[in-house]
């Protein structure tokens, strides 16, 4: 049966506004959102023995120890840790081939003094979903080019995030995800994801942000290790029933004033099937 352990938490939705929203990477003064705080009850999963699965609420938690000693070293993430975590979405799913981004997210709590140190480093801090169908001309297609293929193999495939906590227990800053089947396509705000790092030309793609709903089911795992990965779904060709999991940093109330910020590393790919 399932605990009722829960944090309370304010975390932020999309409100509304003129135009349409744009959020930046690495320099948040250029943003054009509508910010707004919501007091939510987020779900510790971690005492449950029913566990919650990507078929059902979009995400799960596994054990899942990696070969990589330095999340830094970014030969490391794509000879060791991208392959990984392709071996572990193809055993789990049956996916007939996935493909990975070929770059790793870190990202560091503001107690980091790594905090803001490069681009893109800094916990998002509102509610999101990476990508949309729009965005699939910028994410996708180049994965396919560069493994030779002209058109998704096989009939389906979705998106997915496997994200890992890279400092220990507790995190002072955990990641919180939405039930999937708690969202409608009423709740997504569609909006212009900008990367901005330095010297680098600007280049954007379409992701959603979110409307506050009073529905939605909001969960974490506490005290995460970096032996564990937590996969969600960000994206599904199949358009109905929604499959994309809303998610957000949030400060954990329960968490010591002592405990160490938090590290993370994010990488996303697409799992592919033939039915």
């Amino acid at each position: 049966m399932p605990t009722n352990r829960t944090v309370a938490a304010e975390i932020n939705y999309q409100g509304e506004m003129q135009g349409r929203p744009a959020y930046y990477a690495t320099d948040y003064s250029r943003d054009r959102l509508a910010l707004v705080a919501s007091p939510v009850r987020i779900h510790d999963l971690r005492p449950d023995k029913d566990k919650p699965s990507l078929q059902e609420e979009g995400f799960m938690l596994l054990d899942h120890k990696t070969a990589v000693d330095n999340f830094r070293d970014d030969d490391q993430i794509k000879r060791i840790y991208l392959p990984e975590i392709a071996q572990l979405m193809q055993r789990l799913t049956g996916a007939c081939k996935v493909l990975m981004a070929p770059y790793g997210v870190l990202r560091f709590s503001e107690k980091s003094g790594e905090y803001g140190s490069r681009a893109n480093t800094r916990p998002a801090r509102f509610v999101h979903v990476d990508s949309t169908n729009n965005a699939l001309s910028m994410l996708l297609n180049p994965l396919l080019k560069a493994a030779n293929l002209t058109e998704p193999p096989g009939q389906r495939f979705f998106g997915f995030n496997a994200w890992r906590v890279l400092s220990p227990p507790p995190q002072d800053v955990p990641l919180t995800v939405c039930d999937m089947r708690t969202i409608s396509t009423a709740d997504l705000i569609p909006a212009d994801a900008i990367f901005d790092a330095p010297g680098v030309p600007e280049w954007s793609f379409e992701g959603y942000l979110v409307r506050h709903n009073t529905k939605h089911r909001w969960c974490y795992f506490s005290n995460m290790t970096p032996d564990e990965v937590l996969l969600f779904r960000s994206y599904d060709s199949v358009a109905q029933p929604l499959q994309c999991v809303p998610h957000v940093a949030f400060n954990d109330s329960t968490c010591p004033p002592d405990a160490a910020p938090r590290q993370s590393i994010e990488v996303r790919g697409y799992a592919f099937f033939d039915n």
